[in-house]
C-alpha cells in the first residue's frame, strides 16, 4: 500500500511561483512513476507531469512546459512539483498519484491518489 500527502497549494498572483510536495509512505518498487493532475471546477482531471521512480526522467504536458517542473528527493521519499509564471488558468485542485506500471497520462492508469491541494492563481 502507498500513501500520499499532497501540501504546498495557496494563493497566488498570476506571475507567481508555487511549489507542491508529495510525501510518498510505503513500498514504491522501480517499476512505478508518480503524476501530477489537476482539475478545475467543472472540468475533467488531466495530466500535468510526472516522473519515473526508476530513472528520474521526466514528462510534462504541453501547456506547463518551461513553467513547471517535476523532482524528487529520494532520501525524503518526496516529489515536488515546482510551478513558475503561474496563470489564472492553472488554478485547480492538484494531486499527485502513484502508478504501479511506469507513466501513463491517464488517471485511470493510477493506483493511488493523495487527497488534492488547492492552487488559486488571481490575475
Amino acid at each position: 500500500q502507498v500513501q500520499l500527502d499532497e501540501s504546498g497549494g495557496g494563493l497566488v498572483q498570476a506571475g507567481g511561483s508555487l511549489r507542491l510536495s508529495c510525501a510518498v509512505s510505503g513500498r514504491i518498487f522501480s517499476s512505478y512513476a508518480l503524476g501530477w493532475f489537476r482539475q478545475a471546477p467543472g472540468k475533467e482531471r488531466d495530466f500535468v507531469g510526472g516522473i519515473r521512480w526508476t530513472d528520474g526522467s521526466t514528462y510534462y504536458e504541453d501547456s506547463v512546459k518551461g513553467r513547471f517542473t517535476i523532482s524528487r528527493d529520494n532520501a525524503k521519499n518526496t516529489v515536488y512539483l515546482q510551478m513558475n509564471s503561474l496563470k489564472p488558468e492553472d488554478t485547480a485542485i492538484y494531486y499527485c498519484a502513484a502508478a504501479q506500471r511506469g507513466l501513463g497520462y491517464r488517471d485511470w492508469e493510477y493506483d493511488y491518489w493523495g487527497q488534492g491541494t488547492q492552487v488559486t492563481v488571481s490575475s
